[in-house]
């Protein structure tokens, strides 16, 4: 298994998407690096899941397989700001929540933007995420310092909240 090659590493987290067996494989060889089960990806929208024939909502979705990933023995779920809330919620604080497709408070234009589910680093810090994880507005943008320094201004204000 892939976990494997990552010990000795000095690897604090790796990313699982999967189904129960994937996760389970995880677990059972994560030698101190902490799983993260992907729920659904921050792309994907509703539309997009009724084209891939799922019936329910994504919010749904993303806390069956929280709760799952979690029943599993994982460390935590990467999900999307906007389920963060309904996890945090309904599963408690034991596990840690990362969530990808961060994008800034003030409207940035990012092309080709192909993210669904975004939320500001300071929504989802409020809803309840213990990380976040921001590229494009960094990477793409003209003064990519000043998109960290605001993000981490919003990052303050979550937390304050």
């Amino acid at each position: 298994m892939a976990l494997r090659q990552l010990r000795d590493k000095n690897i604090t987290f790796a990313t699982v998407h999967g189904n129960d067996p994937i996760l389970r494989a995880a677990v059972a060889e994560k030698n101190g690096v902490k799983i993260l089960s992907v729920t659904v990806l921050t792309s994907f929208g509703e539309e997009d899941m009724r084209e891939m024939g799922f019936s329910g909502t994504i919010e749904d979705l993303v806390y069956v397989r929280a709760k799952r990933a979690l029943e599993i023995g994982c460390d935590g779920v990467i999900s999307s700001g906007l389920e963060a809330l309904r996890l945090r919620d309904a599963l408690g604080d034991n596990f840690l929540i990362v969530t990808p497709g961060i994008r800034p408070g003030k409207n940035i234009e990012i092309p080709e933007d192909d993210q669904r589910r975004i939320v500001t680093a300071q929504d989802a810090i409020i809803n309840g995420a213990d990380y976040v994880v921001v590229g494009r507005p960094i990477s793409r943008a003209q003064d990519p310092i000043a998109v960290v320094e605001s993000m981490q201004t919003e990052i303050q204000k979550g937390l304050a909240s």
